[in-house]
């Protein structure tokens, strides 16, 4: 997998206009780019650190991300996100790269849509017969500004552990400082 290249080491270049799914896509991208570099390098000592004893650890929250970003690509297809999910069984190479991968293609899916084809899609939770659709409006304001906020924790999680982010990462900038 090292030799794989993983979307996000930086920002993609903006798009041509402020439409309604290209500002999604960019606030996808930030997140991407963020979550790529404060996930890049976790040693096993990162990974479990756990800043209480009721926190998560940091190999929890990158699967909590990871289910984020699975339901960050589902909205734009209005396919269900089936409940309960387990996401125990990944490596922490495979949520990485799972993570980003769901990331790019979210975005890609949003870029260029017009705010009636944000309208149309459609967040869904399905638990057994159960299921509960919501508006798009949900994604931005549930688990796209969790993933961001999660992604935070992380880079203070491996902080805390001893192992700062690169300090050439510019998020305002959006690729890393020379």
């Amino acid at each position: 997998m090292s030799g794989q290249k993983l979307p996000y080491s930086q920002i993609p270049d903006y798009p041509e206009d402020y439409g309604p799914g290209n500002v999604v896509g960019r606030m996808i991208d930030g997140l991407g780019y963020r979550y790529y570099w404060a996930s890049k390098d976790l040693r096993e000592s990162d990974l479990t650190y756990q800043p209480s004893d009721d926190g998560r650890t940091t190999l929890e929250t990158l699967q909590h991300i990871y289910g984020l970003s699975i339901a960050i690509l589902n909205a734009p297809k209005s396919e269900p996100n089936i409940r309960p999910l387990d996401l125990t069984g990944h490596s922490y190479p495979e949520l990485r790269k799972m993570t980003l991968e769901n990331l790019k293609k979210a975005s890609d899916l949003v870029l260029g849509k017009t705010s009636e084809d944000l309208k149309n899609y459609k967040v869904i939770f399905k638990r057994s017969e159960r299921q509960y659709d919501f508006p798009f409006w949900n994604l931005i304001n549930g688990q796209i500004s969790d993933a961001i906020y999660h992604t935070g924790q992380l880079v203070m999680m491996r902080r805390a552990s001893g192992n700062p982010i690169d300090s050439k990462v510019d998020v305002f900038m959006g690729k890393n400082r020379e």
